[in-house]
């Protein structure tokens, strides 16, 4: 048996495996393939302070390895979050890491003093802050995308989460250094990174000669971009080793289908996987990925999951 265990900036979680933000709602239709409380932690839909309808229809495309969603973070808003949602999460024994947002980097805020006022925050691990939305207030640039709309709103975040819950910054790879991104989010009290959102594409419908998302973009996730997120987390793990930027646990996402998706991520440098793609064509992904995780550790003869965790940094071939 391999000790599965992951300490997330001072959090220990059971086991190093998580949903990823939007991929399975807020867990009841996934509870019906598996109990959520068996994973690592659960990572809610983004919630942002008010109720919103979402972008229009079509929201989903396929492509070649993965697909393109432009859904628009549709929710019932952080009252109707803190008032069902959160409660029934709780009911189930989860842990539980919430995704925030906000138009502006004062909505964040907004978002996570409700939160940390529900009577279900008990059951709160961890708060990821989805930098990776657009910035209303600044003609709609991702927050992510400069330093400093990113250390605004994580510094925002941070003072209104109790000191004992870790905050993630989620960061999106369409930006042309993601270190310096990674160190504004850092510099500015994140525990934690997520990494990697969607990126940016198109899909034009070869028929109709015309994009096939309403919304004419969407974010591209699946196992396409897999070797984009395994990039993005060993730069950053390689800058913490040497000391660019601060050691701090990475959470990594994009195309985790099996165990040994999950493993590469690891080896760059994760701490723990977000797998959500995947779970769309097969519910018990998440659970299944665990499984296969865990004996791929075996497989490597470790005794401890963290064991893993950044270790091809250690293997490189010299020349």
């Amino acid at each position: 048996m391999v000790d599965m265990r992951t300490v997330l900036a001072g959090t220990t979680l059971p086991n190093p495996v998580m949903t990823a933000s939007g991929c399975a709602a807020n867990g009841t239709e996934l509870n019906r393939f598996f109990p959520v409380a068996e994973l690592g932690a659960f990572v809610t839909k983004t919630v942002m302070r008010d109720p919103r309808s979402g972008r229009p229809t079509p929201r989903m495309a396929e492509t070649p390895s993965g697909m393109l969603n432009s859904i628009g973070l549709q929710g019932p808003g952080i009252d109707a979050f803190c008032e069902h949602d959160l409660p029934w999460l709780e009911q189930q024994g989860a842990r539980v890491v919430v995704s925030v947002a906000g138009n502006t980097a004062e909505e964040f805020g907004e978002v996570v003093q409700r939160l940390v006022g529900s009577p279900a925050w008990g059951c709160v691990v961890g708060v990821e802050a989805n930098i990776s939305c657009p910035n209303v207030a600044n003609r709609g640039l991702v927050f992510a995308c400069d330093p400093v709309s990113s250390e605004r709103v994580v510094r925002i975040v941070r003072a209104r989460v109790p000191a004992e819950v870790p905050v993630l910054a989620k960061l999106t790879p369409d930006v042309t250094d993601i270190v310096t991104i990674a160190g504004a989010a850092l510099g500015a009290g994140a525990d934690a990174l997520t990494m990697v959102n969607t990126l940016l594409g198109i899909v034009i419908d070869t028929d109709l000669l015309r994009p096939r998302l309403a919304g004419v973009t969407g974010g591209l996730s699946g196992p396409a971009i897999r070797p984009v997120a395994v990039r993005a987390i060993w730069q950053v793990t390689a800058a913490m080793r040497s000391g660019t930027l601060p050691t701090a646990p990475v959470v990594g996402v994009g195309g985790v289908r099996t165990g040994t998706d999950a493993l590469e991520l690891v080896a760059a440098g994760a701490s723990a996987v977000q797998v959500g793609t995947a779970t769309f064509n097969d519910p018990s992904a998440p659970r299944r990925v665990l499984t296969e995780l865990e004996a791929e550790a075996a497989r490597h003869g470790v005794e401890r999951f963290a064991d893993l965790v950044g270790i091809a940094h250690e293997r490189m071939v010299r020349p």
